[in-house]
């Protein structure tokens, strides 16, 4: 509670998460943000979904799988790795965190006075993630990304995996994703990539169009990161994915 901007008077967690959107607070979803608010898909996101077409956009079986994909996140956070035996006690925000996974992840690399909150606009999503066991170094909001509940300046490092290509304003969203890194705070993404091919902008714009998806082109992720003032910036392509991050000032 003591990150949020405006704390509620009455906190609303009955379902295991802070829920801070009313009814007339959720953003309309696009056809791919329809697809994470549904009953089916958090089912079989962790199972099938993401393993499956995560890692054929990563190159499977060149890419990173699923778990080298979690240790790079802690490793690009300075988080500690699982079996360090003592780990920094950061609080860390993990955006459009779905049904906990990285979040979990994430939380392997905390000491026991860290903190990584979760934050998702999928009710069905975050029913998943509570549905895991956790331990008191994992909280879970629902919220909307693109505007962000907490202070300004307030987690040592942020988190978005798989996040970034679903909303209507990428750009906004990683504002806000700025805005609540302490100076010196790190940045971690892993979002879709448009590849260098000829027609892939066209293809690109027009995927977008239908699905409400965007590809970010090569640069256009390292540029955004340095007009937001991050150096140090680190940037792995794959074929269809991109890992990008960097320091905070």
């Amino acid at each position: 509670m003591e990150l949020l901007a405006s704390p509620p008077a009455r906190a609303e967690d009955a379902a295991g998460y802070l829920d801070l959107l009313g009814p007339g607070d959720e953003p309309a979803p696009s056809p791919a943000q329809r697809a994470m608010q549904s009953t089916l898909l958090p089912r079989i996101y962790e199972q099938v979904w993401r393993p499956i077409g995560f890692n054929l956009a990563k190159g499977w079986p060149a890419g990173p799988d699923t778990a080298e994909e979690y240790a790079l996140a802690r490793s690009w956070l300075a988080l500690g790795r699982p079996t360090d035996p003592r780990k920094p006690d950061m609080t860390v925000l993990d955006v459009a965190c779905g049904p906990g996974n990285v979040t979990r992840a994430l939380a392997e690399g905390v000491g026991p006075g860290g903190l990584v909150v979760g934050l998702d606009v999928s009710a069905t999503m975050l029913e998943r993630a509570v549905a895991e066991p956790a331990g008191d170094t994992i909280g879970y909001v629902r919220g909307n990304a693109a505007r962000l509940p907490f202070r300004d300046g307030v987690f040592d490092a942020v988190c978005c995996f798989g996040g970034l290509h679903l909303f209507d304003d990428p750009w906004a969203a990683l504002d806000d994703m700025t805005r609540v890194l302490k100076p010196g705070g790190r940045l971690a993404l892993l979002t879709l990539r448009r590849p260098a091919l000829p027609l892939a902008g066209p293809a690109g714009e027009l995927i977008g169009r239908l699905t409400g998806l965007t590809m970010f082109g090569d640069q256009e992720l390292r540029r955004a990161l340095q007009e937001r003032g991050y150096r140090r910036l680190r940037h792995h392509r794959l074929p269809l994915m991109q890992f990008a991050g960097g320091t905070l000032g």
